[in-house]
């Protein structure tokens, strides 16, 4: 096979380049997911009962029908992406009841993004990230982070550190929030399989718990459990508990609610290396301080882990652009398990 300038051949040349133009459009990819979540696509097919034809999407959308092969390219597009299953059916005309129409049927993907429902929605998350045009803004500020030594890209886009900005930006923070909720709402999952791991527990604390979403989905699985959402004060300050669960306004890097176990959800990927451990070692005096016998006291910590090793490669993928997500954000960063064991010994030494 011939070979370019460079020593690769016409294939693998072709192939470099799919790379590059994958990346290049990737942006059109959140545009499309942006569109069925505005859209309420996956509400629409679930409301319907059963897999929606496209002319029958076109008519509950109410968009001009000149639009209806843009609809048929971007569901086609989505589908290809594993957000629905394009399946057959047949017409319901009486007279010709042997038709056979394409439809599309909600995959395990889009039924993540349908609001409104008892099961978990993720569209919160979704809309709060690709709504923000900080994301699109920060594009054009990268170079200038680059020779900025301190602030992360979000700072240097919005003025002004992000939780400062969401402190005076009562629309933003409200997104936000929803967001997390939403995100929280997962942890039913994990109850599933891990619910001993609150068995026996007399008291737990949230910390940046925000609105209590997940200590709430805790307290109601375990009622005799005092749950305790620790945030900072504006954050919790209009938020009332009930039964077994309650609100405390605080700041973590300076004292923890004692408990017998400390939750940290997504709280230490927002933070250097140097403020984990501040925030370790407080947990760790929290539990200690609650527990009669120091070694009984439990720090649970849900995050994302790096493992090349053992992931498939979308995951990992996926972890990575997580990573610089965080990064850029709040200079904060998604970790290797190793790298979680180092925080733990320097904070909680054997």
């Amino acid at each position: 096979m011939a070979s370019n300038n460079n020593g690769r051949t016409a294939s693998e040349s072709f192939k470099a380049q799919a790379l590059v133009y994958r990346h290049m459009y990737g942006i059109l990819d959140s545009m499309c997911l942006k569109w069925i979540v505005d859209f309420r696509i996956p509400n629409i097919i679930h409301n319907h009962g059963k897999p929606i034809t496209l002319s029958e999407l076109v008519s509950v959308l109410k968009i001009p029908s000149a639009k209806f092969d843009s609809t048929d390219l971007f569901m086609h597009y989505m589908a290809h992406n594993g957000f629905f299953d394009i399946v057959t059916i047949h017409g319901d005309d009486d007279s010709n009841q042997e038709e056979e129409k394409e439809a599309f049927a909600l995959t395990a993907a889009s039924e993540l993004l349908i609001k409104g429902t008892e099961n978990s929605s993720i569209s919160p998350v979704v809309e709060m990230f690709l709504d923000d045009p900080t994301l699109s803004s920060s594009m054009h500020n990268l170079n200038k982070w680059f020779y900025d030594e301190n602030r992360p890209l979000y700072e240097i886009t919005l003025g002004k550190p992000l939780w400062e900005f969401l402190d005076k930006n009562p629309t933003n923070l409200s997104l936000f929030n929803d967001a997390m909720a939403s995100d929280s709402q997962m942890i039913k999952l994990a109850l599933k399989d891990h619910h001993m791991t609150f068995e026996r527990l007399e008291t737990i604390v949230d910390v940046g718990g925000g609105n209590g979403t997940t200590v709430q989905i805790i307290s109601e699985k375990f009622p005799a459990l005092k749950c305790i959402v620790f945030d900072l004060p504006q954050v919790v300050k209009n938020l009332k508990g009930c039964n077994n669960l309650s609100f405390v306004g605080g700041d973590m890097f300076k004292s923890i609610p004692k408990a017998d176990a400390i939750l940290l959800k997504l709280v230490l990927h927002n933070w250097s290396d140097d403020n984990c451990i501040k925030i370790l070692r407080n947990c760790k005096d929290a539990v200690n301080a609650s527990s009669k016998n120091k070694n009984k006291g439990k720090i649970i910590i849900l995050e994302a882990v790096i493992n090349e090793e053992q992931d498939e490669s979308e995951i990992t993928r996926l972890k990575f652009l997580m990573n610089i997500s965080m990064y850029i954000i709040l200079h904060g960063k998604e970790r290797t398990k190793k790298k979680m064991g180092k925080y733990l010994l320097c904070s909680w030494p054997l």
